[in-house]
């Protein structure tokens, strides 16, 4: 064929790709807004996504599983799954159209059905009504999520936001505009009004309320229409099981899920790892731990089932927050007086012992630190770690593969095979911790080993609360994942 046939025939298929994925961007809508049905690859959404972002997302599928998977295979899968009038869920048409290259032969619907035949043994469920108590960098990205993916309002629904200090106009508004606008993860993708007569913002036309409280257990929140809600505590003012417990002594709340590591009594959960040790039936008060706790936990389960774990020191390199100091200043720990835009700052990180609280075999094995480095966001764990079971890079990168692709924690872990990631690279990115695949060191031994995971300590950690949330609300859907 001549180099100027060749060009044109490109072309054509470039043109066919595009208008299939118009079709499948349909389809994703239409399941998720008639039918409470979220479609995803290899775990990362689809919904609210362009033609080129989805065509990206399934050349990284093809490399992913090493498989010819075609935006055209993706849309039947897609057609098909419309025809099932399933239950609300959340399935992975990447992992369904790789299952299909390997076992399907030719007829869509009939595989699908087999697929995806528990689905209807799926027993229902009460909506959540939520309760964001804080509303700061993880308060706001709750928000932004939460209301994203509200559908027909079937599963959680933010109903009330809690701040402390007057609620007036201009307060309202600020409020209003910091959900909009944000520096690091851009404009929020829907419209947001304040409005103060009602004391609330509209959020893509729903009402949320903002109520002013400086003491939990004064609100009622029966008089806002809520009840039987989940509080999810982003303000930091309450770790402990006692102080927790006062939300549960408002009107209209039976559950308290904070965003920190918890303590004394608190049970801290990383989603995906250890949340089926705690019934919700039987416990009212939660954590979802902390961002690199969230991070760390999923690959160190796999690697320690896989290799064991002797032994191990992780250090992450953290981006800084809001409770350091924009320039030098008084602060109760030394170093995070120092401006943090301009300034490494050594600190310590309870990760290393918090990870035995979701891995117990883990207890006592691992010593962490963290240092805190010049970006707004976007962090990274390194774990160097002692293992009892010889390996090498291959296996060692495989065992983490084969964990994100089947399983338990393949929402929690995402494969990279890219050898150019850097840390804005993986803003955005719902997964909590990234593997990086291309980063991994295995020593001449075979007995120790170092690995890098990315994360985004604001998104990926806010995902994981959202989870988390779920199961604690008992409104988690089919999957097929």
């Amino acid at each position: 064929m001549s180099p100027k046939k060749s060009y044109e025939t490109e072309l054509s298929l470039q043109v066919d790709q595009r208008r299939a994925t118009v079709k499948l961007i349909k389809l994703i809508s239409d399941l998720w807004y008639d039918n409470t049905v979220e479609l995803i690859m290899f775990r990362n959404q689809l919904l609210d996504r362009n033609v080129s972002e989805i065509l990206s997302l399934v050349n990284y599928a093809k490399r992913f599983v090493k498989k010819p998977i075609s935006v055209f295979d993706v849309v039947q899968i897609a057609k098909s799954i419309s025809k099932l009038n399933l239950p609300p869920s959340k399935i992975d048409i990447g992992k369904l159209a790789y299952e299909y290259y390997n076992e399907g032969d030719g007829d869509y619907n009939n595989f699908l059905e087999n697929k995806l035949k528990d689905a209807k043994k799926a027993n229902g469920f009460e909506p959540k009504d939520i309760v964001l108590y804080g509303f700061g960098r993880i308060g706001r990205l709750l928000a932004r999520e939460l209301m994203s993916r509200t559908g027909k309002g079937k599963q959680l629904r933010l109903r009330a936001i809690v701040t402390r200090g007057e609620l007036t106009p201009a307060i309202l508004e600020k409020r209003a505009s910091l959900l909009r606008h944000d520096s690091v993860h851009g404009d929020f993708s829907g419209s947001v009004i304040a409005d103060f007569d009602k004391k609330a913002i509209i959020i893509n036309g729903t009402t949320v309320y903002f109520i002013s409280a400086n003491k939990p257990e004064e609100i009622d929140y029966t008089k806002y229409g809520i009840n039987n809600a989940l509080v999810i505590d982003n303000s930091g003012a309450f770790r402990t099981k006692e102080d927790l417990g006062r939300h549960l002594k408002s009107k209209g709340a039976n559950k308290v899920m904070l965003t920190a590591p918890g303590k004394e009594g608190v049970p801290n959960i990383v989603y995906g790892v250890n949340h089926n040790d705690f019934d919700p039936e039987k416990n009212d008060i939660y954590s979802a731990a902390s961002c690199t706790t969230n991070a760390i936990a999923p690959v160190l389960k796999a690697i320690d089932k896989e290799f064991g774990i002797i032994s191990g020191h992780l250090e992450t390199i953290h981006a800084y927050t809001n409770d350091q100091n924009l320039v030098d200043n008084m602060h109760k720990k030394y170093r995070r007086g120092r401006a943090a835009a301009i300034n490494m700052v050594i600190t310590e990180t309870g990760a290393g012992s918090a990870v035995g609280k979701a891995v117990p075999s883990l207890v006592g094995k691992l010593t962490s630190n963290a240092i805190r480095v010049p970006v707004p966001n976007g962090s990274l764990a390194i774990l160097n770690l002692k293992i009892s079971k010889n390996s090498n890079v291959k296996d060692v990168n495989n065992t983490i593969k084969n964990t994100a692709l089947e399983g338990n924690l393949v929402e929690q872990i995402k494969y990279s095979m890219s050898n150019e990631l850097v840390s804005s690279d993986i803003v955005g990115t719902s997964a909590p911790a990234i593997f990086d695949s291309m980063a991994t060191i295995v020593d001449k031994e075979g007995g120790n080993i170092i690995l890098y995971v990315w994360y985004d300590n604001e998104y990926g950690y806010s995902h994981q609360v959202i989870r988390l949330a779920r199961y604690i609300s008992k409104v988690r859907r089919f999957t097929y994942y």
